[in-house]
């Protein structure tokens, strides 16, 4: 295999989890009699890039289909995030009436809905038909495609270049990172502004977030790898921001190389990459050992919980909670269930562990003695809403970067 950004023999593994479905392939009643795919997880990092990426691709068909089951806008704090980030852009960018706004993975118009409020033209590009469909239910023109250079170029000669193009959480999710960000050159305008985030790198591996790793994220990112990715198809990137989303992100501020004058932002980040030695290979080694020091603490727990009679839930159904529960080998005479607000979840099982998703009225009836929150980046919204729990006695519990029990 070769490293998709720069083409480089990969040898180095950064990561192995073994085999897992993909962690979004939710099973209905009906697929719990046959056989799920199952791929390797496993992640390599190049030796020249720094890029740390997926061992094999699987196909886009094979994880975002048209039963995909991620909504984003179920999350109340990652909706206000989105109309904070429309308000901030808007206004340094003096959006107006006369401009188009394109998102990338647009999902259900969680973000395009604010854009399009303040009478600013936009229209997202989404690949999965149940998402797509929501979002045109809001009123957000929506195309129903992947996004790429060829789509770019098509877009382009039909309609018109973009002001803004934004892409939150797809930059990871491609498997050709050239295709995709020569096709952000060709959409956007001249004097236009691409903003990306994605979850940052040094996060994952300070804070041991092994488990935000899983097939539909094939790569994983430092500020070093997006500006020499960026470069290498005529963007610059003229600003970075430090965000708290999914564990600590970056939003990434690029334009065609020379637009705009770059921010002091760009060069700090870079060397904090460079002293904390993302620059060499040995920033590199020694992870496996701190995900498997998080998934033997987390199945500890679980088995002491069982010995002892309690009755131990979850809450989340997120991608995040499936790579932990599939790396521990969890079924559901460890953990009983899930609860999920997505109504697109509840009454399906979680892929691997085959855990049933409920809604969370069976939390409030079944009254568990511990209740796990799998998105444990949203701990502080999702302890809120269940302080109840603490009602009949029971705790809430996390194990990124490590236990947490309260």
């Amino acid at each position: 295999m070769k490293c998709r950004f720069c083409g480089s023999p990969l040898n180095d593994v950064f990561l192995d989890l073994g085999a897992a479905p993909p962690s979004n392939a939710f099973l209905t009643r009906e697929a719990l009699g046959k056989v799920e795919s199952y791929f390797p997880l496993k992640l390599y990092t190049c030796a020249t890039c720094h890029l740390v990426q997926v061992d094999e691709v699987q196909s886009h068909d094979a994880l975002f289909d048209d039963d995909y089951v991620y909504f984003s806008s179920y999350s109340r704090s990652w909706l206000k995030h989105a109309e904070v980030y429309v308000d901030m852009v808007t206004e340094r960018l003096a959006l107006d009436a006369n401009d188009l706004v394109i998102e990338i993975a647009s999902n259900d118009g969680y973000l395009l809905q604010y854009v399009a409020a303040k009478g600013i033209p936009c229209l997202g590009i989404e690949p999965t038909a149940g998402t797509a469909a929501v979002a045109r239910e809001k009123g957000i023109e929506t195309i129903e495609s992947f996004f790429g250079n060829s789509f770019a170029m098509e877009f382009a000669k039909d309609r018109r270049q973009a002001t803004l193009v934004t892409a939150n959480n797809v930059l990871a999710h491609v498997p050709d990172l050239n295709d995709f960000v020569a096709g952000l050159a060709t959409v956007l305008s001249r004097g236009g502004t691409i903003t990306v985030e994605f979850p940052h790198l040094l996060e994952l591996v300070e804070h041991r977030q092994f488990d935000t790793v899983y097939h539909e994220h094939f790569s994983y990112l430092s500020l070093h790898t997006v500006k020499d990715v960026f470069a290498a198809h005529g963007l610059e990137i003229w600003d970075v921001e430090r965000l708290t989303t999914h564990g600590g992100s970056l939003r990434v501020w690029g334009c065609h190389a020379g637009d705009k004058p770059v921010l002091p932002s760009v060069s700090s980040l870079l060397e904090l990459e460079r002293v904390e030695g993302m620059l060499t290979m040995a920033y590199y080694g020694g992870f496996q050992a701190q995900a498997d020091e998080v998934k033997n603490a987390f199945l500890e727990f679980l088995l002491c919980q069982k010995r002892e009679g309690r009755k131990v839930a979850a809450y989340g159904a997120a991608a995040k909670g499936n790579t932990l529960i599939n790396y521990a080998g969890v079924r559901s005479d460890l953990i009983a269930y899930v609860v999920d607000a997505n109504p697109h979840k509840q009454g399906r099982w979680l892929p691997g562990s085959r855990i049933p998703v409920v809604a969370e009225e069976h939390l409030r009836q079944d009254r568990p003695d511990v209740v796990i929150i799998l998105p444990w980046n949203l701990r502080e919204e999702i302890s809120a809403q269940l302080a109840y729990v603490r009602e009949w006695g029971g705790r809430l519990a996390t194990f990124v970067p490590s236990v947490v029990v309260s």
